[in-house]
């Protein structure tokens, strides 16, 4: 493998796409490594990730990795596994917490990057994140607890820490936005255009001052 090397953590959304073409652009070797949870919207998740990448055409950039950690057995009736009744439009932020998320996404990532030898995992958490699990001292006590478990140096890092959504639009509106995908109740491939998270990314494009070209349901 060609050296710095890093494994993004994208999920398809706006946030993980730009910062992966971000850091493709500044690393040799980028892992783009997507977690299915049995999620409802993972497979259209999926569709346009897969886009997102193909679109970029960086030779920098590596296979995606898909890795399985199953949550509907915890989470049961939620509706994220439901894929009905989700947090609308006018709802807050914490109206879209899934529990444990970034413990979820980094356990087996991690693992991973210690038998790669990848030093680096990037998770796309932007300022107005307000969970827990998504704050600097967070990721740098965790990244510690993962490296002693794992006997191998490894480091989180959040580069989007201070950034708003609508500075991620206006940094990555050179790529193709377009293909991200946000929605926690597509309508076939497409954004809904009515729940929280589709709302949410509405409102960065108007803030931002930067055409919207996604195509939304409703």
């Amino acid at each position: 493998m060609s050296s710095p090397s890093v494994a993004v953590l994208v999920s398809g959304g706006l946030d993980s796409d730009v910062l992966f073409a971000d850091l493709a652009e500044r690393y040799g070797n980028v892992l783009p490594i997507y977690i299915r949870q049995g999620l409802a919207w993972e497979t259209v998740e999926l569709h346009w990730l897969r886009r997102f990448l193909n679109a970029l055409n960086n030779p920098a950039i590596r296979p995606l990795r898909v890795l399985q950690v199953p949550m509907a057995d915890v989470y049961g009736a939620h509706w994220s596994v439901r894929g009905s009744r989700v947090p609308g439009k006018r709802s807050p932020d914490k109206a879209v917490y899934l529990p444990g998320r970034n413990l979820i996404l980094t356990v087996k990532t991690a693992v991973l990057c210690a038998q790669e030898k990848i030093p680096t995992i990037a998770v796309g958490s932007l300022d107005h994140n307000p969970f827990a699990d998504a704050t600097p001292a967070f990721f740098r006590r965790w990244a510690a607890a993962l490296s002693s478990g794992l006997n191998a140096p490894l480091k989180i890092i959040a580069p989007y820490r201070r950034s708003s959504k609508e500075h991620v639009i206006r940094r990555g509106r050179a790529w193709p936005l377009e293909l991200s995908f946000s929605c926690i109740q597509p309508k076939g491939r497409l954004h809904c255009g009515q729940c929280n998270k589709c709302a949410e990314r509405r409102r960065a494009f108007r803030r931002a001052g930067v055409f919207d070209r996604t195509a939304y349901a409703g």
